[in-house]
């Protein structure tokens, strides 16, 4: 593979973006994540938020969902999901939004850890990319070749579902555990075939024309985020009042993301310091296309699949039900989680 230019602008923002569930450390130099902001309401009830770069926080504050708060809210800042559920086994955080893979990876560990509420959207942003000029042009042809992935997370379960959709396995090829910034110097400078990887760095690689989709997550993995609480939190009856006013907020403000997506990328795009066209096409592909569902035996079932998956791999310590970190109390009248994700093309 011949050497390829690695793009500085591309380099640049990695460490502030929305990251789906690669392990990564806090945004604090002690590695808490804690103690980062805060939104003053009234009562004297406080919820402690774990949230990370353009996340909960920025999208509820641009819908105007910060408003007439009768609780107060402590913000704080991670650069992924692991981490942040770390501090929910450890009290420190009440509640906080992760992807799909996360908390089966919590739960496997076992902490102690509760899936309160679910978002399904489309998987178009979970990608395996390939350089534009590469002669690969379908998965079958990864055998024997390199792809960088970011070890337990979103992507790393949609590398071997699309393997095994191919009759493939880990070992028929090379796997090359990156985080995101060392996978991209690794994919723009030749050092890999080819980039398991998530939204919005799939959006960044192709809006630089860094690379091309060998494949998507659609019909291969499940395209569902969740927010994830603390069993004690959840079992204080003040604070689980609270956490139910959180998330009806939060449904709301995933409503007005969809319907003003220009609007939420350049929010977004401030957050994460992403170029604004980046940010726009990740929120069209991706993140704008999320639907509030009930968190229902169809979730259940289809996370016990990523349960049993890694557990065979023997990627997490133990094999768990995991229904039984699950909390349906606040499914409401939310659809099932067999709802369509919202679509942004042109009808």
């Amino acid at each position: 593979m011949r050497p390829r230019r690695i793009l500085p602008a591309l380099l640049l923002p990695l460490s502030l973006l929305l990251a789906a569930c690669g392990g990564a450390s806090s945004a604090n130099s002690d590695g808490s994540g804690l103690g980062d902001s805060g939104t003053d309401g009234k009562g004297s009830v406080t919820l402690n938020v774990g949230d990370q770069k353009g996340g909960s926080e920025a999208v509820l504050r641009a819908a105007g969902e910060l408003d007439d708060l009768d609780y107060k809210i402590k913000w704080s800042t991670f650069t992924s999901g692991p981490p942040l559920l770390e501090a929910v086994n450890a009290k420190a955080v009440d509640i906080g939004a992760v992807g799909n893979t996360p908390p089966v990876f919590a739960a496997g560990a076992g902490s102690k850890i509760t899936v309160v509420s679910a978002t399904h959207g489309a998987a178009a942003g979970d990608a395996i990319l390939v350089p534009k000029d590469s002669s690969l042009r379908k998965v079958s042809q990864l055998k024997g070749k390199s792809i960088a992935v970011a070890q337990g997370s979103s992507a790393h379960y949609q590398l071997v579902a699309q393997l095994r959709k191919n009759k493939l396995s880990l070992d028929d090829i090379q796997v090359k555990y990156l985080q995101p910034a060392d996978a991209l110097a690794a994919f723009t400078g030749g050092k890999v075939d080819a980039w398991a990887v998530w939204d919005p760095y799939t959006s960044q690689a192709l809006h630089a024309k860094q690379g091309r989709v060998l494949t998507d997550g659609d019909g291969i993995v499940n395209g569902l985020a969740f927010n994830v609480a603390a069993p004690g939190a959840l079992a204080d009856k003040k604070k689980s009042k609270v956490i139910a006013d959180y998330l009806k907020r939060l449904q709301r403000a995933q409503d007005w993301s969809f319907k003003h997506p220009e609007e939420w990328a350049k929010v977004w795009a401030k957050e994460t310091k992403l170029p604004y066209e980046v940010a726009l096409d990740a929120v069209k592909r991706t993140t704008g296309t999320r639907v509030p569902v009930a968190v229902d035996q169809d979730v259940i079932d289809s996370e016990q699949e990523i349960v049993d998956v890694f557990a065979d791999l023997k990627l997490i310590p133990r094999r768990v039900k995991f229904g039984d970190f699950v909390d349906t109390r606040f499914n409401g009248d939310l659809p099932p989680s067999s709802t369509e994700p919202r679509s942004y093309k042109e009808s």
